[in-house]
């Protein structure tokens, strides 16, 4: 039987019931109108960017323009989001994941990975995460990475070994390797600050809510350690409790071999791309000693790219889910930091400390963490999670004493690591969900053991190594 919907109208009434029930709630006398509307507006977003009764970039316009029209804000505030460095930072990581895609450098990649370790279903797995892990240090587009390079590669080798969805045979390969993929993918998301669009969103928190900077080699030496261990310990456990029929796939090898030599060697543009890589990512991690901003360098690589000719502006423009991402970030970038900037996050604070009063600051923090990652049930977007509750646990967590770096770094990865418990928790869910080769009870099932085992491995070699670096 067809999954029945909600209609659009059920979906605009809960869209604006969301944001007409916070507003006529009994409000503080220090709560201004001017906060009380903006938070009714950004609850009533967010709560848009959930049922979708239009699109999420066109839900964050209209709540745009309702802070202005409403007068929660200046037109020029309003407005403000879209000349944040770090929404250009991302617009421009994306034009550069559209090189990855044009050129055809991404699959390469991946082929190579593949004939290097594809001889053994676990090595297939982990030729195809490594590929990942090189896109993800500079290509913040899950979707990007997932859907337009690494599932391809993926679904033909696993086609390969007769695995198909709902036929009986998605045991042999598929489940394994989908399940595989997307739970890696999540930790990846946690491990560079261009892993997932939305980090450029928490590092702007950070730096303006805890004055933390975390900036791109910040970022990665903080997650290296823990990322690897839970690379090595997520994947061993899906093969062992959810294994493959298939243990090893000498085909794969032959596919990656045969689809290398179709490509031929390295084209102009692929290796004026691959040096436009290097030279960016090395300047990202250098930045402390030049001092250039990550946006400019990122900005300065995608002009190489168009001068070069490996990019035309047609290409930019074509990129359209750049520029929703640029419409929705700016617009929720702005809305949370002006509630930011107003008292309703100390008054938050303030309230949920009441129950933790008495509670030493590790067990609070303990508690308010767990509670942070698993309300991620609710939600289909690792943006509207953070923008409705980064800030909110920050303060309070900082408030009850809390040291301020080990908060930061624990919420921004468990923002992250937490869309591995659902198959909508982030943009690469639906599209490997959607291949059908993993029922909705298995991926629950393993995205609730891997969200234990990553818990356990961020709150204990994370919280180690974030020790011997000084961050608290």
């Amino acid at each position: 039987m067809e999954e029945k919907k909600p209609s659009i109208l059920v979906k605009w009434l809960i869209v604006l019931g969301s944001g007409v029930l916070i507003f006529v709630l009994p409000r503080p006398d220090s709560v201004t109108y001017e906060a009380w509307t903006l938070l009714a507006i950004f609850a009533a977003t967010i709560i848009g960017s959930i049922v979708q009764p239009l699109t999420g970039s066109a839900m964050v316009l209209l709540g745009v323009v309702a802070v202005a029209l409403f007068k929660a804000l200046p037109i020029e505030k309003a407005l403000s989001g879209y000349a944040d460095k770090f929404v250009w930072l991302v617009l421009a990581a994306f034009f550069i994941s559209r090189a990855m895609i044009k050129t055809g450098l991404g699959h390469r990649i991946a082929l190579i990975f593949v004939r290097l370790m594809g001889r053994k279903t676990l090595g297939l797995g982990y030729s195809l995460v490594f590929t990942d892990f090189i896109l993800a240090s500079f290509i913040p587009s899950t979707g990007a990475r997932s859907g337009g390079i690494i599932l391809p590669i993926a679904r033909s080798v696993t086609e390969t070994y007769d695995s198909h969805p709902d036929d009986g045979t998605e045991g042999r390969l598929g489940t394994f390797l989908m399940s595989m993929l997307y739970q890696c993918e999540v930790i990846l998301c946690a491990t560079f600050l261009t892993g997932q669009a939305s980090n450029v969103i928490i590092a702007g928190f950070a730096a303006k809510q805890a004055n933390i900077d975390l900036n791109y080699s910040i970022w990665f030496i903080s997650a290296i350690v823990p990322s690897l261990v839970s690379l090595t310990v997520i994947p061993l456990m899906i093969y062992r409790f959810f294994p493959p029929e298939i243990k090893e796939t000498p085909n794969a090898v032959k596919f990656a071999d045969d689809e290398l030599k179709k490509l031929g060697p390295l084209t102009k543009h692929e290796k004026i791309l691959l040096v436009v890589f290097v030279f960016v990512v090395i300047l990202w991690i250098t930045a402390k000693l030049h001092g250039i901003d990550a946006t400019v360098i990122a900005l300065f690589g995608i002009s190489i790219l168009l001068v070069s000719g490996v990019l035309a502006w047609r290409d930019l423009i074509d990129e359209t889910h750049a520029w929703e991402v640029f419409i929705w970030y700016g617009g929720l970038v702005m809305m949370a930091t002006a509630l930011g900037e107003s008292n309703l996050p100390q008054l938050f604070a303030e309230n949920i400390a009441g129950v933790t009063n008495g509670w030493s600051w590790m067990g609070a923090l303990t508690v308010l963490a767990l509670v942070y990652f698993y309300s991620h049930y609710g939600f289909a977007s690792i943006t509207a999670h953070v923008t409705a509750m980064f800030i909110p646990f920050l303060a309070v967590t900082v408030g009850i004493g809390a040291p301020a770096g080990l908060t930061v770094l624990l919420l921004t990865y468990f923002s992250n690591l937490s869309a591995g418990l659902t198959h909508y928790g982030t943009t690469p869910a639906p599209v490997y969900f959607g291949t059908g080769y993993v029922k909705q009870k298995t991926w629950w099932t393993i995205g609730l053991i891997a969200s234990i085992l990553n818990i356990i491995i961020w709150s204990t070699v994370g919280v180690i190594w974030w020790k011997v670096l000084g961050w608290w």
